[in-house]
């Protein structure tokens, strides 16, 4: 592969050019943070703007990872130049260099990515935008080597966010962390922003806590309502949006610290607020990698995973029933979607999931398996004379990617989802070959689902796919 090298516009205006000048300063930053013990910190929030501001906020948050090794670092900032509706952009280059020396990008890890079409490749976008480029120098100083994965995030709605969210999540590990880059409120009438006019300081601060109060929460519609309803101007929102739908129900968000610029220079009228925290846990993704892969559902979790659908309908019908002793493995443990099919003598009888991975496969199973059966709008809801003539079918589900066109879908292998406009439809991967439907049968069929005219889907469509793991009492 061609060497190929981005020099950041940074050095001068946001940091020194001098790698000298610049070594010392961050230096100086790193000695004088403090560190919080927090344990296997997975991703950092950091703020971007020009060191002599925000600097020693960064430092706080990067000290918590200050010999620490890993492989990768993806670093997600927001676009502040170039509109990109609902898609990304990563630099086609192999390096980039800043005063310090160049920073490799992880090329295989982003030809993963790019199987997503949200994922794009727009010179534009990176061109003099800081929100990427500024983490660089500070990462360089404080991890050595690694890889990195700059990507620029554009205007994410949360249905984007997810999708870019479950992709990441497909290909990261516990040797990746990942730096949200964000300011935090831009106050002031050069920002078009002065939601008040007396007490700035204190309501700046309980602006921006509450926000991240939220975040803590991992509360992604939480925390895009409250930019919404409050106008919050937290330019990072969308990477921010992307950090919550990855983190799972066993990871934590801790505020490292927290500063404003009219802290700094006295300037109520005019101040930008910076945040610095860290998240701890672990990565969980899922897959079928085959060999050492924690997350390839063996025969036990597949049976596990019936038991534990069957006995969530049993119960609802009877309460009595004691309760199930199932062990979660590593495995069931793993972010997934999944669908709960049922069949009543060889009938559909009831089939509802969640398409985008957001939870642990077992945590899906078990709520999916009581909507399949009781909330499935097309059906009456199970009885107990039934119960007996029900199979049981679980589709644990790959993360959804875009594809450029319906050329790109594999009958049998994957599952689509179409959108246009405001309508929607899915097919399982099984759907196709059970009806024994063609491309353009299937496309038609999910059209007609979608409430559109059976050749709706030749035009003005977006099409995701995924792949399932399907397994079944019989």
């Amino acid at each position: 592969m061609n060497k190929r090298v981005m020099t950041s516009e940074l050095a001068g205006a946001w940091y020194s050019d001098d790698p000298v000048r610049l070594t010392h300063e961050i230096r100086a930053y790193m000695e004088a943070a403090d560190r919080i013990a927090v344990p296997n910190v997975i991703a950092l929030i950091l703020p971007h703007a020009g060191y002599r501001y925000s600097g020693m906020v960064a430092a706080c948050g990067l000290k918590q990872v200050e010999g620490r090794t890993f492989e990768r670092v993806i670093i997600l900032g927001p676009s502040h130049r170039v509109g990109l509706m609902d898609a990304v952009s990563i630099p086609d280059v192999t390096h980039i260099e800043t005063p310090l020396g160049e920073v490799e990008l992880d090329t295989t890890f982003i030809a993963a990515l790019r199987k997503n079409a949200a994922f794009l490749s727009y010179e534009a976008a990176h061109r003099s935008e800081h929100s990427v480029q500024i983490q660089l120098p500070l990462l360089q100083h404080v991890l050595g080597g690694f890889k990195a994965v700059p990507i620029v995030c554009g205007q994410l709605e949360e249905q984007s966010a997810r999708e870019i969210a479950a992709t990441l999540l497909e290909h990261s590990d516990n040797k990746t962390l990942l730096v949200v880059s964000s300011d935090f409120t831009h106050y002031g009438r050069s920002f078009d922003y002065v939601p008040f006019d007396d007490d700035i300081q204190e309501k700046l601060e309980q602006l921006d806590l509450e926000a991240f109060r939220l975040i803590e929460q991992k509360n992604l519609p939480g925390f895009l309502a409250y930019i919404q309803n409050t106008g919050a101007t937290i330019c990072g929102r969308s990477p921010i949006a992307v950090l919550l739908a990855m983190l799972s129900e066993n990871t934590q968000v801790r505020l490292i610290k927290y500063d404003t610029s009219g802290n700094m220079t006295g300037d109520w009228a005019h101040t930008v607020s910076y945040v610095s925290a860290a998240i701890s846990g672990q990565w969980k993704t899922c897959c079928e990698k085959g060999d050492g892969c924690p997350c390839v559902l063996s025969d036990s979790d597949k049976i596990g995973l019936l038991r534990l659908a069957r006995y969530q309908i049993t119960r609802k019908l009877m309460p009595e029933l004691p309760a199930l002793e199932l062990a979660r493995s590593p495995a069931m443990e793993g972010v997934m979607g999944a669908f709960v099919t049922l069949h009543e003598n060889g009938m559909l009888r009831g089939c509802i999931g969640e398409i985008f991975p957001r939870r642990a496969l077992f945590d899906a199973v078990k709520e999916q398996a009581l909507h399949a059966a009781f909330k499935d709008p097309r059906f009456p809801p199970v009885e107990g004379r039934e119960l007996g003539d029900i199979s049981i079918e679980i589709s644990a589900l790959t993360a959804p990617h875009k594809v450029k066109s319906p050329a790109d879908i594999e009958i049998g292998k994957h599952g689509i989802v179409l959108y246009k406009g405001t309508h929607s439809a899915v097919f399982l991967p099984q759907v196709a070959p059970e009806q024994g439907w063609g491309l353009e049968e299937t496309l038609t069929h999910l059209s007609l689902k979608a409430g559109l005219p059976s050749d709706g889907w030749q035009t003005g469509c977006e099409f995701q796919i995924f792949e399932a793991i399907v397994f079944s009492e019989h």
